[in-house]
């Protein structure tokens, strides 16, 4: 039987306790741990479990977040989403972020695993009022190639959106070998990944120029250099795409640009991952 789950998770900043707060809601096996503080009351981190651990075919999870004026949530998973094999029906993951003006919100699942033989859809919509700013990731990754399970049927479809400013969608069909491994395609590689930061207005010219510049310097100086780039598409996105044939090596460049960003453009200081990506 299908499961069909989800979640509602509202951030809202109380001026009494200079505090960022978050409420839930869910329908199904879909929750949020134990609000944490580990950089103080400004910013709430919040863990996303799934308790099945996957999807198989005909299974939904709807999540919506809502940050209201002044709060800054961060919200990640202990570990990764899953895409099992399908008999035909569709597994659908649809995430919405809305934010109101001078909101920051932190989108930072760990990634998504495509078995083969699935038929996965991964939706993200990011919808930023003037004001606010999102810092997000989506991470990918096709079949189990260290454990020689190759990613041979099925397909993704991905999908993110901030409506009318930035629009990524693609499908990948495994029988499509040519764009798998095509040098134009994904030239063999099987983890792709995008960390992206949206904001509700136009990007000041310098901020964004300084953004580009730490993602340029670090992806220079990684095992990536070759197949990952950081490019500003719209005045109020800025984007670093990444190409590596496990997720390791692409999710250790994202967490150095994220954390390279958050000192750049929001003037936070460097502070430890969230604890649950080492445990």
């Amino acid at each position: 039987m299908p499961w069909h789950a989800r979640l509602d998770l509202s951030y809202e900043r109380d001026e009494s306790l200079q505090r960022s707060i978050a409420r839930f809601s869910h329908n199904g096996p879909l929750r949020i741990l134990q609000s944490l503080y580990p950089e103080g009351d400004a910013v709430c981190h919040n863990v996303l479990i799934h308790p099945p651990g996957g999807l198989v075919g005909g299974d939904t999870l709807d999540i919506e977040v809502r940050a209201a004026r002044g709060s800054h949530g961060l919200i990640t998973t202990p570990g990764a989403s899953r895409f099992y094999r399908s008999e035909g029906e569709r597994a659908v993951q649809s995430t919405r972020l809305v934010l109101e003006g001078g909101a920051r919100l932190e989108w930072l699942p760990l990634e998504a695993i495509c078995y083969s033989a699935c038929r996965a859809e991964n939706r993200l919509r990011i919808e930023a009022a003037p004001g606010a700013e999102v810092i997000g990731w989506d991470v990918a990754a096709l079949g189990l190639p260290g454990a020689g399970q190759p990613f041979e049927r099925g397909s993704l479809l991905q999908h993110i959106e901030a409506p009318g400013v930035w629009l990524e969608r693609g499908r990948i069909d495994a029988a499509d070998t040519r764009l798998l491994n095509s040098p134009l395609g994904l030239a063999g590689q099987r983890c792709l990944a995008s960390l992206f930061f949206v904001a509700g207005s136009p990007i000041e010219r310098g901020r964004r120029d300084a953004a580009l510049e730490v993602a340029r310097n670090l992806v220079e100086a990684s095992t990536l250099q070759a197949s990952a780039g950081a490019t500003s598409p719209h005045a109020e996105v800025i984007v670093l795409r990444v190409l590596a044939p496990v997720v390791e090596p692409a999710m250790q460049l994202l967490r150095q640009v994220w954390s390279a960003w958050r000192a750049t453009l929001w003037d936070m200081q460097a502070s430890a991952p969230p604890r649950i990506w080492s445990m």
